[in-house]
């Protein structure tokens, strides 16, 4: 016992003011969201598209690339691509299983260089969206940019400050010429204040950023360890009285008669169990150890999955109405699929197919299972336990209805499949179910009645 008081002590006094600055910033991050822009926002502020006669098919756009760049297709398969407007010229998004993006011209096929005289339209165009008449201002091209997913992928990035009141900075991707950030100056304030404290990003600036994970990894253990010896010790001082058993005297079940040492007692025990939960659970998000299989599917994987496909000129672009911002083509094995967004993300069937069939949907399930055999396949309607929208994933990327096909291996793998177009959206198994729970459902509280409730849907975006 006096080891467990001294561990439980010294311990606590050194982790105290940490984690309340810890926890500080994680109720900032669970009420104010993440700066990185969604899918569904990237469509809102997209101009109209209206495709014309004589431009280019994804599939001649994929060619073009293959012809001009032989490192983005080798080892890789591509299985997407997106018109958008990019300024006023339209381009192809081409992406492959990698993650790598390249930017083609839908009018002669060549590759388009999204310097910052094009990330400034682009920017531009935002601004119009927004209604906004502010002017512009160019900032700088950086490789590292505070708040933005998949920053890896899209760097570098070019930088630019509306001149409005609010200190807009909106961020371009060299790579792809999404605007991924567009964030006022309080918005940024409140990503400092919360995700970037939390999640030790201030490292980065001493370019110690790849030891970040370990640094966040054991702060998590030594933060669960102290609360949890607080637990052990108030548990062991706790004399309830059950079962006849003796409590202190004048039936205290404490020991304490002061009242702020009573406070300590049973605000220590109660929000002891409280942080050493979400200590805990921010211990694993790290995966130490790599006791949780991967959260993705790997690229030889999604290379297995999408299949090599037939070489084709593509059909004509179809006329689609004024209010599509962007088409999307999506190729599967041998089949293939163009579907169009609006400004509102909803997505409009065109001639033709409309979507994948499902025996397509299945033997991409079955590549990527290898000889491991289909268990079943059934369609999803709605949410599951665990394929849910939430932790910066909306509707746009976790869409419905959606296929779930389950593999007969050992960790009883579960593949979640966008049937409008082929995606794979998840590849869950026993352990990612298992962090689901022991992370996800611990330290977001996304399950149940609290998947509704404010907190739990701030967490999660």
């Amino acid at each position: 016992m006096p080891v467990l008081l001294f561990i439980h002590r010294w311990i606590g006094v050194a982790l105290a003011v940490f984690m309340v600055g810890w926890l500080s910033s994680g109720l900032v991050i669970a009420n104010s969201g993440s700066i990185a822009l969604t899918r569904a926002a990237q469509l809102a502020h997209l101009p109209s598209l209206a495709p014309q006669p004589g431009w280019l098919s994804a599939e001649a756009a994929v060619a073009a690339i293959a012809a001009s760049r032989e490192n983005f297709t080798r080892g890789a398969s591509v299985a997407d691509a997106r018109l958008v407007r990019l300024g006023d010229a339209p381009a192809w998004i081409v992406e492959n299983s990698r993650g790598d993006r390249l930017a083609v011209s839908a009018v002669d096929g060549a590759l388009v260089d999204i310097s910052p005289t094009l990330a400034e339209q682009i920017a531009r165009k935002w601004l119009l969206a927004e209604k906004s008449a502010a002017g512009l201002a160019y900032l700088d091209t950086a490789d590292s940019v505070v708040g933005v997913r998949n920053a890896e992928l899209l760097k570098p990035f070019h930088r630019f400050a509306a001149l409005d009141d609010a200190g807009t900075i909106i961020v371009v991707s060299a790579k792809s010429g999404d605007v991924v950030q567009a964030a006022t100056r309080f918005e940024r304030g409140l990503y400092y204040a919360g995700a970037w404290l939390h999640l030790f990003r201030p490292l980065d600036l001493l370019n110690a950023g790849e030891f970040r994970r370990t640094a966040l990894t054991y702060a998590g253990g030594f933060a669960f360890i102290g609360a949890l010896t607080g637990v052990i010790v108030g548990l062991v001082k706790w004399r309830p009285g059950f079962f006849g058993r003796p409590t202190y005297s004048q039936g205290r079940t404490q020991p304490y008669r002061e009242k702020w040492l009573k406070y300590h007692f049973w605000a220590g025990l109660i929000g002891g169990v409280f942080a050493a939960l979400w200590a805990g659970s921010g211990f694993l998000s790290t995966n130490p150890g790599q006791i949780f299989s991967p959260a993705t599917a790997s690229p030889a994987e999604l290379a297995l999955y999408y299949g090599a496909g037939r070489q084709s000129e593509g059909a004509p672009l179809p006329a689609v109405s004024e209010k599509i911002v962007e088409l999307r083509w999506s190729r599967l094995g041998d089949a293939a699929v163009v579907t169009a967004y609006d400004r509102d993300g909803t997505r409009h069937a065109l001639a033709g197919a409309s979507a994948i069939d499902d025996g397509a949907l299945i033997s991409a399930a079955a590549r990527l299972a290898g000889s491991t055999a289909i268990a079943a396949h059934e369609p999803l309607a709605d949410y599951d336990s665990y394929y849910v929208a939430g932790h910066g994933q909306g509707a746009a990327e976790r869409p419905l209805p959606a296929l779930r096909v389950d593999l007969a291996d050992a960790g009883h793998t579960s593949l979640y499949i966008d049937p409008a177009d082929g995606r794979l959206l998840l590849k869950l198994d026993d352990s990612r179910r298992k962090f689901r729970w022991l992370y996800s459902a611990v330290h977001h509280w996304d399950f149940g009645w609290f998947r509704d409730f404010h907190l739990a849907r701030r967490s999660g975006s």
